[in-house]
């Protein structure tokens, strides 16, 4: 016949788990005794708010402790307190949860501000102590203080103690190895780190009324949006993040439906490249700090913000560490997006001017959020600006837009050749180094044609992006990649014997040559490389593989309007040798550094023609 019975776990196998394995970082341990401390003094007001305790007037507040020459650390609530019988409930029973019991005892009162749940936090305190005790006093009339202690094993000892007033004090006797939480700076930065906004007041080796606490109990993402200042703002930005940056601006999130979130997410202003990810965006559950970036909730390209977000309906695991990955979380994760996306897009509706003094600071954020997340892509596209050659900023479709329109031309196929024009992809040229193509910049400026500036390291990913999304409506040319109709000559033929001769006279034999004549007859010569040739090579480069050579399909172009260029055939095979070669120099130093052999052999060549000039 079948047996039934009940599992049971023994003390003495799961504190090494708890000790070891439930909690990543041994610090937390603070937190969780400093939240057992909220908790009781939450439930102790929801029971006068009841009507079920009275209040002696006194501040609702935790103290804690150093004693360096006795070893300990000390906690000190003025909550509910406990009798004998619920600690040997809530304490001695592991995983038994006094947080829960209450709400369920109490359902009436609601579970706001109620943090514990789990009955596990207690026991991290042992990852740092040998030995805790504790002292605690109930609430209720008659009530004889408890002392109960244990080093953590199987064993513990219970007795009746005098205590003065209702609350619980936790002395952990902290282990040789552990004297680090004996020093008052460690935990200062504890309670900064997580303990920052809970809600009643934290005072560290407490004195009198003079002492200040550590903590700030009504942080400003709690206020309501309308209540609060710019400066309030700038602030507690300030304050939370140590950044004396003033922020670029900010989003305000408070909303109760269909899940509670409250937060603050600053836009920092990015001062160098190399801090393009030091943002930090700190969750917090009932204002008590669960950990920094958790990208569940927060997608990877915000973490380029600072920002506090407090969510009391995030589902936790037993550590309050880690999250359980779930449609709540992914829904809370797109309600941030979305709102982060609203405020981008309203900043650029209602004030343009200030959206594009911020762009600088915010153009990689946004492209690198396009790129990871198609739904952002969706609502922020139309507000991604360039700048253009003369400064201007436009997005896509008002670039293309001041491009002049195709001339008419005749029908075929039942077909009208300016619809069929429509449906070519429109080019958009653009620069990715503006000191560099200075050269090609010059040519378009004289031409009268446009380019937009992309010199950021994600710019070439997003131009990619943008053809694969928008097939078919836009094609991106590097400036340097072709030669624009506008730059030419009507009529202009190719001259394939000058193409051949020049060739030959060239050291670089694996350099291609064509001819072409420009309106513009003062530049000898430029270097094209195709644009999929070149974005291949970068993509290789980026990712360090091998065939990262950009330079392939390189090819100069003569301009057989410059005079030097035209008079080359001319030329005995002497000259020809030196002008080739020099204006392939030039070419090459509009293009990209030359290699050391190229350049001794550039500064040669100039050498001798100052001598021919001063000769």
């Amino acid at each position: 016949m079948a047996k039934q019975g009940n599992i049971r776990i023994a003390s003495e196998n799961m504190m090494p788990i708890i000790k070891k394995w439930l909690y990543s970082d041994k610090d937390i341990f603070l937190r969780e005794i400093v939240a057992n401390g909220v908790d009781a003094v939450t439930k102790f007001k929801k029971l006068v708010d009841m009507g079920e305790a009275a209040a002696d007037g006194g501040e609702y507040c935790i103290k804690i402790a150093v004693n360096k020459e006795a070893k300990t650390l000390s906690v000190e609530d003025n909550g509910i307190g406990m009798t004998e019988e619920e600690v040997e409930k809530y304490i001695t029973q592991v995983a038994f949860s006094g947080a829960a019991d209450f709400l369920a005892k109490y359902e009436q009162a609601g579970g706001e501000g109620i943090i514990g749940h789990f009955g596990l936090g207690f026991y991290s305190a042992y990852m740092v102590s040998e030995n805790i005790e504790i002292f605690t006093k109930s609430y209720r009339d008659g009530s004889a203080g408890v002392h109960w202690q244990s080093d953590g094993e199987s064993v513990y000892t219970i007795e009746e103690c005098d205590v003065a007033s209702r609350g619980t004090r936790i002395v952990m006797h902290i282990a040789d190895a552990e004297k680090e939480f004996l020093e008052e700076g460690t935990i200062r930065a504890l309670v900064e780190k997580y303990c920052a906004f809970m809600p009643y007041n934290i005072y560290l080796n407490f004195t009198g009324k003079d002492d200040k606490p550590l903590n700030n109990t009504q942080p400003l993402y709690l206020k309501s949006p309308k209540d609060c200042t710019e400066e309030e703002y700038k602030e507690f930005y300030r304050n939370t993040f140590h950044d004396y940056h003033d922020p670029l601006f900010w989003i305000h999130l408070n909303m109760d439906y269909p899940f509670r979130l409250k937060g603050i997410l600053y836009f920092p202003k990015v001062k160098s490249k190399v801090e393009l990810e030091r943002g930090k965006v700190k969750l917090y559950c009932n204002q008590v700090f669960i950990a920094d970036n958790i990208k569940e909730v927060i997608p990877e390209y915000l973490l380029l913000l600072n920002g506090v977000i407090d969510c009391p309906d995030i589902p936790l695991n037993v550590s309050r560490s880690f999250l359980q990955n779930d449609r709540q979380v992914q829904k809370i994760s797109r309600h941030i997006t979305k709102k982060v996306a609203d405020k981008l897009c309203a900043l650029y509706k209602d004030d343009r001017e200030k959206y594009e003094a911020c762009w600088t600071d915010l153009s990689v954020f946004v492209k690198l959020g396009c790129l990871k997340d198609e739904d952002f892509y969706a609502r922020v596209k139309d507000i991604v600006i360039f700048k253009d050659l003369a400064g201007a900023y436009k997005n896509l479709e008002e670039f293309a837009g001041k491009k002049e329109p195709a001339a008419e031309g005749a029908e075929g196929d039942g077909k009208d050749a300016a619809e069929e024009k429509k449906s070519e992809p429109v080019t958009v040229y653009y620069v990715s180094d503006e000191a560099g193509q200075a050269q090609y910049i010059s040519m378009f400026k004289k031409a009268g044609l446009n380019a937009i500036v992309c010199d950021s390291f994600i710019d070439p990913h997003y131009v990619s992006y943008i053809e694969f999304k928008e097939s078919g409506k836009y094609r991106f040319l590097r400036i340097d990649a072709d030669i624009d109709a506008a730059l030419k000559e009507e009529g202009g033929e190719e001259d394939k014997a000058l193409a051949e001769a020049f060739k030959k006279a060239l050291k670089n034999t694996a350099v291609a040559v064509k001819t072409e004549r420009f309106k513009n007859g003062s530049v000898p010569a430029v270097i094209n490389v195709s644009e999929l040739s070149r974005r291949f090579g970068e993509m290789n480069a980026f990712y360090g593989l091998a065939g990262a050579d950009t330079d392939r399909d390189m090819t100069l172009v003569l301009n057989t309007a410059n005079p030097v260029v035209a008079a080359f055939a001319g030329l005995d095979e002497e000259k020809q040798a030196f002008v080739a070669n020099q204006i392939y120099y030039l070419a090459m130093l509009s293009y990209k550094k030359l290699p050391p052999e190229e350049m001794e052999a550039f500064l040669d060549n100039s050498v001798s023609l100052l001598e021919k000039y001063i000769g």
